[in-house]
């Protein structure tokens, strides 16, 4: 068993406390414990209380998802000056992922409950272990969204349903583009094509041969009326 004092020289030595306020520290070894896990062990299961967090002494860890029917996802693999669990600082307090021992590990675990209570009556505790805490849980959300990325980006689309989507997104494109062209536009565009169709209706008259009118029928002269046979004597 390790004692009180050589936890909080380990805490003291470990980058993720190191150089916390001597009397912080004696409050963080009140909750702590020294923990070994074998290769293939869980520090803790997805959707379980989440009632503890491990400063990684040596080994690794891997941070995974648990697929059924496949193997697990893993998010990321952390070592020896880091730390695993975080979910116990945010209600309901219940792991999002897994944490299983890769080679054999040695941790200090510390009682969740016992630490968040005395955050609540220190808050010069809760600075620091938060201050601490935020940025690498920001890291391990981004790390996750980064591997979803990779299992089901781009590549993981089949190509046909690829060129579809090409095809579905140019067509949306180009009737956007005519329905929301400037009014000045589209008058320029419906001048183009009045001009056009008048220049077009020019060359059509100018091409066409004249039709001659008809000439108009001569008139028939009345028949000359007989003239009269002269008197006899």
């Amino acid at each position: 068993m390790v004692q009180p004092e050589n936890l909080g020289r380990i805490i003291d030595e470990h980058p993720f406390f190191q150089g916390i306020d001597a009397k912080l520290r004696a409050l963080l070894v009140g909750c702590a414990a020294n923990e070994r896990f074998e290769a293939g062990q869980f520090l803790f299961r997805e959707g379980q209380d989440s009632n503890k967090f491990f400063l990684i002494r040596a080994g690794t860890v891997a941070v995974e998802i648990d697929v059924p029917g496949k193997a697990p996802i893993i998010i990321e693999t952390i070592g020896e000056g880091e730390v695993a669990g975080w979910a116990w600082v945010v209600p309901p307090h219940r792991a999002t992922f897994d944490a299983r021992a890769m080679t054999l590990v040695r941790a200090v675990s510390f009682d969740a409950k016992c630490l968040r209570g005395k955050m609540d009556a220190d808050p010069a505790l809760g600075y620091e272990v938060l201050r601490r805490f935020v940025p690498m849980m920001a890291h391990r959300l981004s790390a996750a969204r980064m591997q979803m990325l990779d299992l089901y980006g781009p590549g993981a689309v089949p190509a046909r349903l690829k060129d579809e989507k090409k095809a579905k997104v140019a067509k949306a494109v180009k009737t956007s583009k005519g329905r929301n062209r400037a009014p000045d536009a589209r008058l320029a565009a419906a001048a183009k094509d009045t001009g056009e169709k008048a220049k077009a209706r020019t060359k059509v008259a100018k091409e066409a041969k004249p039709v001659k009118a008809p000439k108009a029928a001569k008139p028939v002269k009345a028949p000359k009326a007989a003239k009269a046979k002269k008197k006899a004597g």
